[in-house]
């Protein structure tokens, strides 16, 4: 494990209470003076000045302080200056410009021991607090609001949300993806005790949670981390920041320094508080292209050597400490070291977002007709392997940065005007079709599954009628993830690591292949797309197998949507046995799917 010099009990800092009151710890190392102010002593400078350790770290005893009881800490500066600023390690403001609380963690887990399911039967489901259940009046949802949709998650099959970060941000709605206050969690979504609630709700439902982090930057506004102790360099960030060309980012010139000690214990306990104290099943970290490289490629003269060994650390630790639990990367540049082991140079991540099955499978799905595909991009879209594991990626079609910033949802992209018709209907079940039966990881974002067409906005909640008006998809939302998860044991090939093309028709735009587990005749499961607008009678592809399969699903069917119409009957298919061995015949409507499995 990569080992850091921790400064005296780092574990300490913040506002710990205890029977006698509350126990202030800080780090101002440039500070004349520090004292604690709050509505306990009429936030006076004077009355609950701090003792310094070592001209870096201050702290103090106060006596008779509770939890809920405001503070902040006076800083007085070299120059005279008195800045309050609110506690780095404060679990809970009154807002992102508020003060800081005095948090006690009195939480009752019960009897939560959850553990995520294995890698190879993971469903992930995206989602972000204020806009997946939003309040009727106008303002964001919380952890509360979010709770009584779990059943839907159940529903439809999810055993793994992802949350976009939850860190108090400037306002009550945003992203999430400009963090303040790391250590806080949002007040408009309901603090500490309310996300605690919403992953014990979850867990309670079978469905792990993880959680999305962001460490390639802070801020930028309502930061009270900025010159937090008055001293800075070059006009930059101070103490918690690089002050020179390695603090540019594309949020501003917030990058943490990941080379001062304190500051990279400041990040690896936030991201061990996650798993530890909130029961987190692993993290999401934002972007980490930034952490390791100033400008986010591979320029080896902006190489950030020190935010490299800090991810190392940081996945050491957690895997070390919780083996069962995952960390996973967004870092888009198809980098096989990003999931490699610590010990083999490599960064640690369990799983990476996969731009190599994304883009090109959106780009197929999205265009305008059948000879604008680039259907040579599949075949690495389904068997790329990071780290020589198939589930060391994780594959989607939509996700919050492909449905916004210019780009929408699959069925919006391919008819703009009338995204719940035919053709977009369609395409957008195609993509979950391979997404759910793909080598990897898979990852759906919110709505998806009721054909939510809007872009993400983090003022625009999901339409939950749209889950009524499209029931049908969510059924097959349903199935899919049934079968993903061999959830009635005749689908194991899904839960596999190994995949053979099968067939491959670039003109007609068809493409077939096969999952297998162990045995090939006994848990093989064969899949067979139609990427086109055409349909073919009596398709005949060669079966690899020695014994007959049966269909368990066909995209045609008209369960599933109003839409979802094929043109003849969708069960039609057949084995054939014959002089060049067996065969599988099929009709294959436009934009169509149908999943074989051996026959029981």
């Amino acid at each position: 494990m990569e080992q850091d010099i921790l400064t005296n009990n780092h574990l300490e800092l913040g506002a710990s209470p205890n029977e006698n009151g509350v126990y202030f710890r800080v780090w101002a190392p440039h500070a004349d003076n520090v004292s604690v102010v709050g509505n306990f002593n009429d936030w006076n400078v004077d009355a609950n000045e701090m003792v310094t350790e070592d001209g870096e770290f201050w702290s103090i005893q106060i006596e008779n302080l509770k939890a809920g009881d405001e503070y902040k800490y006076a800083i007085k500066t070299k120059s005279g200056d008195i800045l309050h600023r609110n506690d780095p390690r404060a679990k809970l403001l009154t807002n992102s410009s508020g003060n800081s609380i005095v948090y006690q963690d009195n939480f009752d887990w019960e009897d939560d021991h959850f553990q995520l399911p294995p890698m190879n039967e993971l469903i992930i489901y995206e989602m972000h607090i204020g806009t997946f259940h939003a309040k009727t009046n106008g303002q964001p949802g919380d952890f509360h609001t979010a709770i009584e949709k779990i059943d839907h998650l159940v529903n439809i099959g999810i055993n793994c949300v992802e949350i976009m970060p939850v860190n108090e941000f400037a306002g009550d709605f945003s992203w999430g993806y400009n963090p303040a206050h790391p250590f806080a969690i949002e007040s408009a979504y309901g603090g500490p005790d309310a996300f605690k609630a919403f992953v014990k709700a979850c867990h309670q439902k079978g469905i792990g949670v993880i959680l999305d982090v962001v460490y390639n930057h802070f801020g930028p506004s309502d930061m009270d981390l900025w010159q937090f102790d008055g001293w800075s360099e070059n006009g930059k960030g101070g103490i918690y920041f690089y002050n020179n060309w390695k603090s540019t980012t594309p949020w501003g010139d917030s990058r943490p320094d990941y080379g001062r000690n304190e500051v990279r214990s400041y990040i690896h306990d936030n991201a061990m508080m996650w798993l530890r104290e909130f029961r987190c099943d692993g993290l999401r970290m934002d972007m980490v292209p930034y952490i390791r490289n100033v400008h986010g490629n591979e320029s080896p003269d902006a190489s950030i050597e020190e935010g490299f060994t800090l991810l190392r650390w940081i996945n050491d630790s957690i895997h070390e400490e919780f083996p069962n639990k995952i960390t996973i990367a967004e870092d888009l540049h198809g980098n096989d070291f990003i999931t490699r082991n610590t010990s083999e140079g490599g960064c640690g991540f369990s799983a990476q977002w996969d731009a190599d099955y994304v883009h090109p499978v959106r780009q197929m799905l999205i265009a305008g007709n059948d000879d604008d595909m680039n259907f040579e991009n599949i075949f690495t879209a389904l068997t790329r392997r990071y780290s020589n594991d198939t589930y060391k990626r994780i594959i989607y079609t939509e996700s919050h940065d492909e449905v916004a910033n210019g780009r929408a949802r699959i069925t919006t992209e391919v008819w703009p005007d009338d995204p719940q018709n035919y053709y977009a209907v369609n395409k957008a079940a195609l993509g979950l079709c391979l997404t759910l039966t793909a080598p990897g990881i898979p990852m759906l974002f919110q709505g998806q599954e009721m054909l939510e067409d809007n872009w993400f906005d983090d003022q625009d909640p999901i339409d939950w009628k749209l889950s009524k008006l499209n029931a049908g998809f969510g059924n097959m939302t349903r199935q899919l993830t049934d079968f993903r998860a061999n959830r009635y044991g005749n689908t194991k090939g899904l839960t596999g690591s190994n995949i053979q093309i099968l067939h491959s028709n670039m003109a007609d735009k068809v493409i077939a292949f096969q999952r297998v587990y162990e045995d090939m005749d006994k848990d093989s499961v064969i899949i067979i797309f139609n990427f086109s607008s055409n349909s073919y009678d009596s398709y005949s592809l060669p079966s690899p197998l020695t014994t007959d399969v049966e269909q368990v699903f066909c995209l045609g069917d008209k369960k599933y949507h109003k839409e979802l119409q094929a043109d003849k009957d969708p069960h039609f298919i057949e084995n054939l046995v014959n002089e060049n061995g067996r065969s599988i015949v099929c009709h294959l409507s436009p934009f169509d799917c149908h999943i074989l499995a051996v026959k029981q």
